[in-house]
């Protein structure tokens, strides 16, 4: 540590303040004399669905330069500032002695591994990722004095400022190699929309998964996995949490075992952030049987399954689900709502050469992809070592 620099338990130089959760009742939607802005997490990345609630004297409140870490869940360590009104139970409000802490330097503290790494070790403690004023008050930090504390948040303010332009390039980089596939993808089964002559269940056998009882689940790794919605990501298959029924029962469940080329697709939530729920069956996948809200789509004479598979993961097919999808708590599509959905389907030939060209671009895409998200971990990675660098009084 450079000469000069203090190391403090956190809690002594910096008090927390925890949120609170005002019952839903009381939420508005628009300001009015009397009314807060209830901040969540959420708020900190859009103003969308900004609520309101009453103020009164016991409410929290927090300021624009106030730092708010996130407490919970998936928010654990998040840092945010920026915002003004109160806050709820998922946030903790930082109350640093400006007298020894410069309100700069002390947020790129809780930025750095410093504070994200002891704050990773003691959130995952109880059954819910989470953490108390109690877990973070022991933490070291380090104080030098103010000015050197001023002139480290300069030096790290003007290289910031080129990682944060080289990451927005990054980012954007990233969504325009995405959207010039899909762009492409829409292009091409699109076509023009009147030449979508001809429907799903035309072009596919739909079969929907048994229901098949946990408690006959079986934990034997060579027994049969089974193939849930949950398993279905963006076109691949992802094997967390998987179920298996035992090979000695499954003949009588013949008609629901899955064979290569078969499209799956998920019918409870079918569409999610990262896209449509669906994959196609490689041989190396089998064997597998099929699950209750699962649909497989088996290809007829008349389509390929590279196609289709290209189809499915489109964005045309998601609107088309987003428009018929039902159900208030678990949005779900039917079988006939899949044989309903309109396509272009030109003859076996056509749909091979398309097929073969869509999968060129996608493998360069994803080239693309990989390397704006290497470039974004490098800055990220560059962010942490000048930050380390920083608070070890190394920083020139």
């Amino acid at each position: 540590m450079k000469a000069g620099w203090e190391v403090t338990p956190l809690g002594e130089v910096c008090d927390f303040k925890g949120g609170s959760q005002p019952p839903k009742s009381e939420f508005i939607d628009s300001p009015r004399d009397g009314y807060v802005r209830m901040l969540q997490i959420r708020d900190f990345k859009s103003d969308d669905k900004a609520v309101y609630v009453p103020l009164t004297n016991k409410t929290n409140t927090c300021q624009e330069s106030d730092i708010m870490i996130g407490r919970y869940g998936a928010s654990v360590g998040q840092i945010h500032r920026g915002k003004a009104g109160t806050y709820n139970v998922a946030l903790i409000r930082t109350v640093p002695n400006l007298s020894l802490l410069d309100q700069d330097f002390f947020y790129y503290f809780l930025t750095s591994e410093l504070f994200q790494q002891p704050l990773a070790s003691v959130s995952v403690r109880g059954a819910q990722a989470g953490f108390n004023k109690q877990d973070i008050s022991p933490f070291e930090i380090p104080i030098p004095p103010l000015d050197e504390q001023k002139r480290i948040v300069a030096v790290l303010d003007a290289a910031f400022e080129g990682l944060t332009r080289a990451k927005e390039n990054a980012e954007t980089n990233l969504q325009n190699a995405r959207e010039l596939f899909e762009s492409h993808v829409s292009r091409v089964f699109d076509n023009n929309s009147t030449d979508r002559n001809s429907t799903l269940g035309a072009a596919v056998e739909v079969l929907t998964g048994f229901a098949f009882k946990s408690a006959g689940y079986s934990e034997e790794p060579e027994d049969m996995p089974m193939v849930r919605g949950d398993n279905l990501v963006q076109g691949q298959f992802r094997w967390k949490n998987v179920k298996r029924w035992p090979l000695t029962q499954c003949d009588e469940y013949e008609k629901f075992r899955l064979a290569a080329n078969d499209v799956l697709l998920a019918m409870d939530r079918t569409s999610v952030k990262d896209g449509i729920k669906f994959a196609v069956v490689s041989e190396a996948e089998l064997p597998l049987l099929l699950v209750q809200r699962v649909a497989r789509l088996r290809c007829l004479s008349n389509s390929r399954h590279d196609y289709l598979g290209h189809f499915i993961g489109s964005k045309l097919f998601e609107k088309y689900v987003l428009s018929i999808q039902t159900g208030i708590g678990v949005p779900h599509i039917s079988g006939q709502q899949i044989k309903d959905c309109p396509i272009y389907l030109p003859d076996i030939a056509t749909q091979k050469v398309v097929a073969a060209e869509l999968t060129e671009l996608r493998s360069s895409v994803e080239v693309l992809e990989t390397n704006y998200r290497t470039k974004l971990t490098d800055i990220a990675d560059l962010r942490q070592s000048l930050l380390q660098k920083a608070f070890a009084g190394e920083l020139t």
